[in-house]
């Protein structure tokens, strides 16, 4: 196994790629696919609404305008889960977290919130919390390594709110020792700072701490989680603090444009997704850790981190991109199998990165298998 290479900036264009014959060649391989590495096996829309239609008691009625036994009840659910007073259903996580920061910023006085350099605010929300909100960010730490106290002793100001990621998804999924996390935030809370939890992959943060959600989400004053990272739903999120909070959040939704007629779809498939998946997560570590080992003993490949924190982790693979690129499509064509259907630059020479996240797709493999047929798509790409 080989070093992995520098970490990449992994921020967002945004001027759309164009689709080349050769990468629509490529697509069409990867749709005709029967097994799946990554995450889900993948269901078309009907098949979806059928879960939905099997999901939902002949009773039970739509909410409007986020009110109604069907989202209050799953709401009361998760803010149970999360060991929190109560809990709002949400279109996106992009507008639960400005939310979150907005209230935070409101009730200290202060403009600054501080978070990692990769986090989702920074990289991938066009400044919102910025345009939209008049926060100011506070970018902690290094972009290829997770935040120190060191780096949150260096803070230029007094925050408002800091933002901690639970998994650090754009460096491979990487946690910190339950032992730092605990330290972080007391540290933000003895310098008049409110703990905020990015858990949009928190489902998979909490089985590697070997600890339940309540337990991890105790640590935070209020709680971001996302029910199709992972869980797989069609869309949605929900935020999690205390009940005063929450009310606050409710305003914010309606002026946010989020308060929609109905959200009952969304709270369905996130329902029945985690109540299928949620008992799955522990299993799913275990799963991601056995492949790694696996994938350990292939020339060309590296992960980042290796044993994976949670249950993923991101892939280095040594050879030109394109051509790599072409042998996981043959493979596609000739087995019905996806291993990954895109790579970045991974920063340093040689080698391409894509992002590795067990779910119920990797179940169809051994983890033999799946170093199988790294071996041969590395070896074909670099024959070329």
């Amino acid at each position: 196994m080989e070093t992995p290479p520098a970490q990449s900036d992994q921020r967002d264009s945004a001027e759309p790629a164009r689709v080349t014959l050769r990468e629509e060649e490529r697509k069409a391989a990867f749709r005709h696919c029967e097994r799946f590495l990554n995450g889900h096996a993948p269901r078309s829309p009907r098949d979806e609404l059928a879960t939905l239609v099997a999901n939902v008691g002949a009773e039970e009625e739509a909410d409007r305008y986020g009110e109604g036994a069907l989202i209050s009840d799953f709401e009361t659910d998760i803010a149970h889960l999360l060991g929190k007073e109560a809990a709002i259903f949400m279109p996106s996580g992009t507008m639960a977290q400005q939310i979150a920061l907005r209230i935070w910023a409101e009730r200290s006085g202060r403009s600054a919130v501080g978070f990692h350099p990769t986090c989702h605010l920074e990289i991938h929300e066009r400044k919102g919390y910025e345009l939209l909100h008049h926060l100011s960010g506070r970018l902690i730490g290094d972009a290829n390594r997770l935040i120190t106290m060191d780096d949150l002793r260096a803070a230029p100001e007094p925050l408002a709110a800091l933002l901690l990621e639970l998994p650090q998804r754009e460096i491979g999924g990487q946690l910190p020792s339950w032992e730092e996390l605990v330290e972080q935030t007391t540290w933000a809370r003895s310098h008049g700072a409110a703990t905020h939890l990015d858990g949009a992959r928190l489902w998979e943060a909490a089985p590697a701490y070997g600890r339940d959600y309540a337990e991890v989400a105790a640590l935070f004053d209020s709680v971001y989680v996302s029910f199709y990272k992972g869980v797989g739903a069609i869309a949605g999120a929900a935020l999690a603090g205390d009940a005063e909070f929450i009310a606050q959040a409710r305003l914010w939704q309606r002026r946010h444009g989020g308060n929609l007629i109905h959200l009952y779809p969304y709270v369905l498939s996130a329902r029945a997704s985690l109540r299928e998946r949620l008992p799955r997560f522990p299993q799913y570590h275990e799963r991601a850790v056995m492949i790694a080992a696996a994938l350990r003993q292939v020339d060309g490949m590296a992960l980042k981190p290796d044993p994976p924190h949670a249950h993923m982790a991101h892939v280095y693979l040594r050879g030109d991109p394109d051509a790599l690129l072409d042998a996981s499509a043959e493979l596609a064509r000739e087995e019905r199998v996806a291993l990954f259907v895109w790579l970045r630059p991974s920063g340093g020479p040689g080698y391409s990165m894509f992002e590795m996240t067990i779910g119920d797709g990797a179940e169809a493999f051994t983890p033999d298998e799946i170093a199988g047929y790294f071996t041969r798509v590395i070896e074909r790409a670099n024959r070329k």
